[in-house]
Formats: C-alpha cells, structure tokens, sequence
C-alpha cells in the first residue's frame, strides 16, 4: 500500500466514524432547542379538556399496536403506532391539533416528544391517556 492510498484510506476511515456523531449532535442540539422554549405543560391536553368543539376540530392518533386499537379506541381516531410517528409524519396534518393518545400517556409522549422535535408544535399528549378519556373526558360522542 502506497502512502497516498495509506492516507485516502485514514481520511475514509475517519470520515465514516465521525459522521454517526455528527449526526448525533445535531439531534441532541435540535432537543436542548425545543427542550429549552418549551412551556413547562406544553405538549399535554387532559381528557376534561376534551369538550365536543375540540373533539370535532381535532384528529386523535391511537398510538397503540393494531391489536389494541381493534379492541377499542376514541370514536374518529386513526391508529399510528408510537414507533412509526416519523415514519408516517406525511399522514399528521400541520393546521389543526393533533392529539397523540396510548394507555396511560407513556408511548405517546415518547411519540408526541419526536414530533415536536421534527417541528409538529400542533401536537399534543393526552395525559392518563385511552384510560382516562374513558373515566374523565368532558365530552364522549
């Protein structure tokens, strides 16, 4: 091997190690960012908060397994699981809320959380989740 392939092969060789955490700065800087300017209950809806206005306004994301929507779900909503949020971004509109929901709240704020950081501040959480808009919410068609 030649000192000019030597050091084509050390420049690729350092090239392909150091984008990974390039890549990796950019999404910790990108959540510090929204982490920092976002309001300390930003992000979170509660099911007495759901009257027929914000019912009727609102598309409601199921972020539970296939089985589990099958079972029951909020009338209306349609069922991205909470690991294919960014996959199927396309399919969450920009202009009217959208309010992220699993069991209890935990697999949705981990989705609710990635879309923000990918710019969905039209997103929200529905805390306690499927559970608590069946014990609590303001308004059931």
């Amino acid at each position: 091997m030649t000192l000019k392939q030597l050091l084509l092969a050390t420049t690729v060789a350092f090239g392909v190690h150091t984008a990974p955490a390039l890549a990796q700065d950019e999404a910790i800087d990108a959540m510090q960012e929204y982490m920092m300017f976002s309001e300390y209950e930003g992000g979170i809806i509660l099911p007495q908060q759901l009257d027929q206005t914000v019912f009727e306004t609102a598309l409601f994301v199921d972020t539970r397994d296939a089985g589990q929507f099958e079972e029951g779900t909020i009338p209306g909503a349609v069922n991205i699981e909470w690991r294919e949020v960014l996959d199927r971004i396309d399919e969450i509109p920009e202009d009217r809320m959208t309010i992220l929901f699993c069991n209890t709240g935990s697999l949705s704020s981990q989705a609710a959380f990635a879309l923000r950081v990918a710019g969905r501040s039209n997103v929200v959480v529905m805390q306690t989740g499927f559970t608590g808009w069946q014990q609590d919410a303001a308004y059931k068609p």
